[in-house]
């Protein structure tokens, strides 16, 4: 049976999907827009992006119910949350505080 096959079956499935990972794929995006800023060059930027995705999954474990923060359910939601908002926060601390010896 080929993949077009299944999706005549189920035509709500990819609707489904999206709507389970809809939380893991805006992190996602988010993390893309932190590597493309590395790679220009500016880390700075990009580490603050890093942080901001990283409190983004953070709020969303915190927010949504757990079946639809899909891959973001890692452990329980306290641990989830604590560990996250304090990865987070690391993050954008160390972006902040660094010092950019002439490199932005």
């Amino acid at each position: 049976m080929s993949d077009v096959d299944s999706a005549e079956q189920h035509p709500g499935a990819g609707a489904q999907f999206l709507r389970v990972h809809l939380p893991m794929v805006l992190v996602a995006l988010v993390i893309v827009v932190a590597v493309v800023f590395v790679a220009w060059d500016r880390w700075r930027r990009g580490a603050f992006f890093f942080g901001g995705a990283t409190l983004l999954a953070a709020a969303l474990r915190l927010a949504l119910p757990t079946p639809r923060v899909g891959l973001l359910a890692v452990r329980g939601k306290a641990f989830d949350v604590a560990a996250l908002t304090l990865l987070g926060t690391a993050i954008l601390f160390i972006a902040a505080t660094i010092k950019t010896l002439g490199v932005q």
